[in-house]
C-alpha cells in the first residue's frame, strides 16, 4: 500500500526529511546561546537595563528552539539504528566513540547548566547565572565540534583501517577527529549559525521598528544584528572559498557537480546559472564567465579542473540538485553581505532606525540563514552520494534489511507527526516573535514611566543614538 519508493530511497528521504528539521534548531541554539551570553555580559558590565530586557525577550525563544533541537536529535539517533543498521555496524567503532564524546563533553555540560540559565535569574547570584549562560553557550559549540567531526570523517575519512569483519577501526584518533575537511566545515557551520541568528534577530527587530520606531530594545536588537551581518558575512564568504578549495582537493567529483563541469578542462568558466543535463552531459542555457572558475579554484585562469567525465557515471551524485542548492546557498550569502553593507550606509547617514526598505528587506531575510544552511546541507550530503563513507561504503550497502512498505509507512508517519508537532512549535515561536520587546513585566504592572526602568527618553531619533545602540 505504501510502496511508493524502494527501501533505499525511502530510507534516504526519511533521513533527509528528519535531519532537515533537526539541523535548523541546533544552529539557532548555538547562535542564540552566544547572543544571550553577550547580552548578559554587557548588562553586567554596564548595568544598563536595556540589555537585560533584550535578554529576557530572547531567552524564551532559545528555550523553545533548544527543546525542539533535542527532541529532533533523539529521533535521528534512533533512525540511524533502525534504517541504517549496516552503516551503524561498519562505522560504529569510529563514530560511536565520537558521538559518546559529544554526550559526555557537551550534552552533560548543557544539561547541567541549562536549568540555572533558564530559571535561575532570580534564584542565584548574577555571576553564577552568567557562568551558567557561558557554559551553555560553550556546550552548544562543543556539541557542534563533535557532530561536525563525525560528518566530516564520513566525507573525508582518515586515520582508519578495516578489520577482518569489514568494520572501520581507528588507527589514529587525532586524524579521525581532525580529518582533512573538519576545520573548514566547523568554521563554516559556526559562522552560519551566527549569521542565521543575526538575521532572525534582525528580522524580528525590523518588524517591531516598523511598528514603533522609538522602541529602544528593538533598535538595539537591529543594530547588533546588522553589525553581525556587516562583519561576519564577508568572513563567511572567505571561509566558504577555502572550503571549496578543500573540496577540490579531497572530493573533486562533488566540486565538479557543484560547478556544473561535465568536462575536464583548462581555463574552466564560472557557470552562474544554467540547466544541467546528465543525459546530454552539458549545462543548457548557461550564463558563464570565461576562465573565472579556474581562477577562483586554482588561482590560475588557465588552471586545470577535473570534470565529471573523470569519474564513473554510476558514482555521480544528483548533479542538478547539487548544482542549484550550491547556487542558492551562495546567492543567500551574497545577499547577506549586501544587506550588511546597506545597513552600514544607513547607519552612516543616521537613518538605521528610520522604517523603510532596509527594514522590509531585513524582515524578508529573517529566514535566510536557515535556508542557506539547508541549501548547504543538501550540497554537502547529496554531493557525497552514492556513498555514506566517501569512496568506501555505498549508501545502497548501508541500509537495514527492511521491506520497502515498512520504510514507506514510517516515512509517511514521520511527515505527519513532524508537521503536527514541529508545526505547533514553530507557530508558538512566531507568537513569541510578535511580542513587543518593552519594559520588564513588573514595571509595566506598576505603571512606572519609561525612565523608571532605566530607559532615557529618546529625542532626535534621526540624529542621535543611545549609547547601547552605538
Amino acid at each position: 500500500m505504501f510502496e511508493f519508493f524502494d527501501a533505499v530511497l525511502a530510507a534516504r528521504l526519511q533521513f533527509a526529511f528528519t535531519i532537515a528539521f533537526h539541523i535548523i534548531f541546533p544552529a539557532l541554539s548555538i547562535g542564540l546561546a552566544w547572543y544571550l551570553m553577550v547580552l548578559q555580559g554587557l548588562w553586567l558590565k554596564t548595568g544598563r537595563d536595556i540589555y537585560r530586557r533584550v535578554w529576557r525577550y530572547w531567552i524564551k525563544v532559545f528555550a523553545v528552539v533548544f527543546g525542539m533541537g533535542v527532541v529532533s536529535g533523539i529521533v535521528m539517533s534512533y533512525q540511524i539504528g533502525t534504517n541504517w543498521s549496516v552503516f551503524s555496524d561498519k562505522t560504529g567503532p569510529i563514530l560511536g566513540p565520537l558521538m559518546g564524546y559529544e554526550v559526555l563533553t557537551a550534552f552533560f555540560l548543557e544539561a547541567g547548566f541549562l536549568g540555572v540559565m533558564l530559571f535561575g535569574s532570580n534564584r542565584v547570584g548574577r555571576k553564577l547565572h552568567f557562568l551558567a549562560t557561558i557554559m551553555v553557550a560553550v556546550g552548544t559549540m562543543i556539541s557542534g565540534f563533535w557532530i561536525l567531526s563525525v560528518n566530516s570523517w564520513m566525507q573525508t575519512p582518515a586515520g582508519y583501517a578495516i578489520n577482518e569483519v569489514g568494520q572501520f577501526i581507528a588507527t589514529d584518533w587525532w586524524q579521525v577527529v581532525f580529518n582533512p575537511s573538519f576545520p573548514y566545515r566547523f568554521v563554516h557551520m559556526m559562522l552560519a549559525a551566527f549569521l542565521s541568528t543575526a538575521f532572525l534577530v534582525g528580522g524580528v527587530a525590523a518588524y517591531h521598528i516598523i511598528k514603533d520606531r522609538t522602541n529602544s530594545a528593538a533598535r538595539l536588537m537591529f543594530s547588533m544584528a546588522m553589525w553581525m551581518a556587516l562583519i561576519v558575512s564577508p568572513i563567511q564568504i572567505m571561509a566558504g572559498d577555502l572550503h571549496g578549495l578543500n573540496t577540490l582537493e579531497h572530493q573533486p567529483m562533488k566540486l565538479a557537480a557543484m560547478e556544473g563541469h561535465y568536462e575536464s578542462q583548462h581555463g574552466a568558466p564560472l557557470i552562474l546559472f544554467g540547466l544541467p543535463d546528465n543525459a546530454a552531459k552539458t549545462v543548457h542555457a548557461k550564463v558563464a564567465i570565461p576562465k573565472l572558475g579556474s581562477l577562483i579554484l586554482t588561482h590560475d585562469p588557465n588552471g586545470f579542473l577535473p570534470g565529471l567525465d573523470a569519474f564513473p557515471e554510476e558514482d555521480w551524485p544528483n548533479v542538478p540538485l547539487v548544482f542549484w542548492s550550491f547556487r542558492i546557498m551562495v546567492m543567500i550569502g551574497m545577499t547577506m553581505a549586501l544587506v550588511g553593507l546597506w545597513s552600514a550606509w544607513a547607519r552612516y547617514r543616521g537613518r538605521l532606525y528610520e522604517p523603510g526598505w532596509l527594514h522590509k528587506a531585513a524582515m524578508l531575510m529573517a529566514p535566510s540563514g536557515t535556508l542557506a544552511i539547508l541549501a548547504g546541507w543538501i550540497t554537502t550530503e547529496v554531493g557525497r552520494q552514492p556513498w555514506t563513507v566517501y569512496g568506501l561504503l555505498r549508501t545502497a550497502d548501508s541500509v537495514s534489511p527492511l521491506d520497502a512498505p515498512a520504510v514507506n509507512a514510517s516515512l509517511l508517519a514521520f511527515v505527519l507527526v513532524y508537521f503536527l508537532v514541529f508545526g505547533a512549535g514553530i507557530y508558538y515561536l512566531f507568537k513569541l516573535f510578535k511580542r513587543t520587546p518593552s519594559l520588564n513585566e513588573r514595571d509595566i504592572k506598576l505603571g512606572q514611566p519609561r525612565r523608571a526602568a532605566g530607559i532615557t527618553p529618546i529625542q532626535g531619533l534621526d540624529d542621535h543614538q543611545t549609547q547601547e545602540e552605538k
